[in-house]
Formats: structure tokens, sequence, C-alpha cells
């Protein structure tokens, strides 16, 4: 690796499987200390393992941002100390996918989507941009979705929770930008591990067929791009959702 993040701190949440691990990974491999956070400290400590074994520097912070402004304060408050007194990225990966109808929401749900999903970034957010300020800037960087502009049957909830996060995206970076804080969103498509040789197409694959891809992603896909907007590459990059979805909502998907 470059090493383009070397001397960074960062802060991935939800990074103990799946998209937020690979861009914990990526981010160590490029030479900052990364803060692995999540509510499964097994797995964690799992992922931290992996990390340092590979040379790079890591630590496991237990949270369940569940969208108290406690919760998000705590977070910001144990990485800034963990990570040496501050936060140089913070990536808002952690979410929750409860997919039922709209009909078929309770509200109960509905609170807990939305608080895992947009107050929990929203307020971990306004815990870590001041500090970031004070110290001449910092990255954040939200996760979207392709489904926040593509809608499917019992995603209305969910859909709604990662438009709202788009949204944010350009608001903080308006805010945010003057201060030296840059704000960018990554946007996944169809994001799933490598399948097993022979294995028979899921809804996934199914989905993304007659798109320039022509396939799924990898959750690597995206924690190259998290890499490019967390760097100085990305210096003029503001208020920006990058699809990451091999052209499912950019381009039209011709039936096979």
């Amino acid at each position: 690796m470059s090493e383009r993040l070397r001397n960074k701190t960062a802060l991935v949440t939800g990074s103990t499987s799946n998209i937020g691990q690979a861009i914990a990974e990526a981010f160590a491999a490029e030479g900052a200390h990364v803060i692995v956070s999540g509510r499964n400290a097994e797995r964690g400590a799992r992922v931290v393992g992996g990390i340092r074994a590979a040379g790079g520097r890591a630590d496991f912070l237990a949270a369940d941002l569940d969208g108290s402004k406690k919760a998000a304060q705590d977070l910001a408050d144990r990485a800034r100390e963990t990570l040496g007194g501050r936060i140089d990225v913070l990536v808002n990966n952690a979410g929750i996918y409860p997919a039922p109808s709209t009909v078929g929401t309770d509200e109960e749900t509905f609170d807990k989507v939305y608080g895992v999903n947009v107050k929990a970034p929203f307020f971990l957010t306004a815990a870590v941009v001041p500090g970031m300020a004070e110290a001449g800037g910092g990255v954040i960087i939200n996760l979207g979705s392709w489904i926040a502009r593509l809608g499917v049957p019992a995603g209305g909830l969910y859909s709604s929770t990662k438009g709202a996060m788009e949204t944010l995206t350009r608001a903080w970076a308006a805010e945010f930008g003057p201060m030296g804080v840059r704000v960018n969103a990554v946007s996944p498509g169809v994001i799933l591990p490598p399948a097993p040789e022979g294995a028979e197409p899921g809804p996934g694959e199914i989905m993304m067929k007659g798109t320039p891809a022509g396939g799924v992603g990898t959750p690597d896909a995206i924690a190259h791009a998290a890499v490019w907007l967390a760097s100085d590459e990305a210096g003029f990059v503001h208020g920006t959702v990058v699809d990451i979805d091999g052209g499912r909502t950019g381009v039209a998907v011709i039936a096979a």
C-alpha cells in the first residue's frame, strides 16, 4: 500500500463485519490508527487481531449507537482518548436493515431504525467535528445506499434513512467545510462477500443482471472509495455522494 493515511487516526462505526470491517482494514493498511467499533466484542477482537497481524494499528471500542446523544458522545470521547487526543476521520457506517412494508412497520421499529441510522451518526458527527476543527481539519464519510434513489418493494423505511444521510452529507459539507472538515458519502450498490464457486445466484446477483458491472460488488470496492475520500487526494471533494454500485443507479439496466 502507499500509506495514503499515514499518521492519520480514524473511527469507523459498525466495523466488526462486512463493509465497515473492509474500511477499517483498508485504512489500517494505508497507515491509519483505526478504532474498530461495534456491539460484538468477539468479532471486534477478531478484526483488530487481523489488522495487527498484518502490521497495522487498531483498537476495539464497544458501542451501542442507539441514537442517543449520550452514547454518541461517549464513543467520541473514548475514541479520542484511545487515538491520542484527536480523530482525523470519522466513517458513519453502522446501520440496521429491517425491511417491513410501510403498513407493517410499527412505531418501535420506525424509531429504532431512525435512531441507529440517522440520529446516531448525527450526534456522533456533532461530537467529533469541534475537535477536528480545533485540530485544523478532518474528514467525515457517510454511508448512503443505492436504494435511496431507486425504489424497491418493502424498502421504504431503510431507504428513507439513507436518503437522510445523503442529504446530511451535503448540508454538513456546507456547514463544516469552512471549518476545514470535508464531508462526503459513498453509496454502495449490491454488496456481498464472494460467493462459493458453483453457488446459485441469489436476489442480489439477479438484481445486478444487465448492469454495466454485470454482477455484485464486494466490501473491498467500498473500502477503496473510502480510502480515497479520506486521503489528501480528495482534498477538493466536498458534499459528494460517490456511487459504488456497478452502474445500477446511473445507467439503464438492460433486461437479460
